[in-house]
């Protein structure tokens, strides 16, 4: 009943215009400011997939690192109890370390990826070596897959009509004896076999060997790693093989799932994700303040249908209803307004990339969108919530008017 009378105002002609303006004009910035809202999240969405899959190219399911230090012993025992895992599908042993790179006179500092022959079934940096061939060689003959960023710093030659530059790979030697210096180093001669690109923060960055050349020249023990590397079979929950290898490995043990290996990212993209959310909802508030003011005006204009309904026994409660449907009506309005402009938008830019990225750097040449069910209900929510309250003070001052009737 109560929306009933709200619906029948809302299509009612007003004696004063302009509040059937002001009426539609707020139901314009409510849909204006949910679309908005509704467009930035889903373009988020696609970024926040796109930045995920890159980074899954370099980051594996799970990593096990020291808890503290830069190496830790893991024994054939402790190897062993990882391949019968059920929930592992292959890992690679690492042994990693900053170093200095040469080509001749060029030179620049690279973190080194020392890797195992099944770095390439649990890691997706073999399917993005785009230039020459993902190899890494052997001890006595160790090759590198550098990153595109790190093969324009030294000029890395891969052409096949010409020889391979050999290239320096200077390292620190841990337990060197003695007091001098030029015994804490080791040098290493490798060839350039292939070049990656994934993302300019992995192509400026990492340089992929033989991780028994790695050991070999920084001295490494036997059993003495810097890190493993793990995949998992499709389905597998990460938290929960995480929690078991923590368990069955200790705690000078550190296991980390794909998002914690660089949680600082992920962070960041939340975090801008909800304060560019915060800064449309302002966006609403001002609608609020728009639709306080028809409602007040409306609320005047229906004085006399306010002290009728009162002398025909209608309490405060089903007044203050009423004006508080009228002000969800608009709200409802609105928000379905924005919401189906926003549907529209992201369906014909997922199906027409119509909006295109400029600057030709980037990865993709338009704005990625994604459509999540959930920033949908939030966004509805949200101004509903809002147009609840903007509709409440009008409400309630109509419904504590006093009952003249004359």
């Amino acid at each position: 009943m109560y929306f009933t009378f709200a619906w029948r105002y809302f299509k009612a002609k007003k004696s004063a215009n302009a509040i059937n303006i002001i009426a539609w004009v707020t139901a314009g910035v409510i849909a204006f400011a949910t679309c908005c809202q509704v467009l930035v999240l889903s373009v988020f969405n696609g970024f926040e997939d796109l930045v995920k899959s890159l980074y899954s190219s370099f980051y594996t399911d799970l990593r096990i690192a020291p808890a503290a230090g830069k190496t830790f012993t893991l024994t054939a025992q402790q190897i062993a109890s990882l391949k019968q895992e059920p929930a592992v599908q292959g890992f690679s042993l690492i042994a990693e370390e900053k170093a200095l790179l040469k080509n001749y006179d060029a030179q620049t500092v690279v973190y080194l990826k020392g890797v195992d022959a099944n770095y390439d079934n649990v890691c997706g940096v073999a399917s993005k070596t785009n230039r020459g061939r993902y190899q890494t060689g052997t001890a006595d003959d160790p090759r590198l897959v550098a990153g595109s960023g790190i093969q324009n710093a030294i000029s890395i030659n891969l052409n096949p009509a010409l020889p391979s530059d050999p290239l320096t790979i200077i390292l620190p030697k841990r337990n060197a004896p003695g007091n001098d210096p030029l015994q804490s180093i080791s040098e290493g001669h490798v060839r350039a076999a292939g070049v990656f690109t994934i993302q300019q923060e992995f192509d400026d960055k990492y340089v992929l060997t033989n991780i028994d050349f790695v050991k070999q020249q920084m001295g490494f023990g036997p059993d003495e790693y810097s890190a493993v590397e793990i995949k998992l079979k499709p389905g597998a929950e990460a938290e929960q093989v995480k929690a078991s290898l923590a368990t069955a490995l200790g705690k000078t043990y550190k296991v980390q799932t794909r998002y914690e290996q660089n949680n600082s990212l992920y962070t960041t993209m939340k975090m801008e994700k909800w304060a560019i959310y915060a800064v449309l909802t302002l966006i609403l508030v001002i609608a609020a303040f728009n639709m306080i003011s028809a409602l007040t005006m409306l609320v005047l204009e229906k004085k006399k249908d306010i002290s009728v309904l009162q002398s025909m026994g209608m309490y405060k409660g089903g007044v203050l209803r009423i004006f508080l449907g009228e002000g969800l009506l608009l709200g409802c309005i609105g928000t379905g307004m924005g919401i189906a402009m926003a549907a529209v938008l992201c369906f014909l830019q997922i199906q027409f990339k119509i909006i295109k990225l400029t600057g030709g750097t980037f990865l993709l040449d338009y704005f990625p969108v994604k459509l999540v069910a959930s920033d949908f209900i939030l966004v509805a929510c949200t101004a509903l919530f809002i147009a609840f309250l903007a509709s409440w003070f009008p409400a309630k001052k109509a419904s504590d008017q006093a009952l003249e009737l004359r």
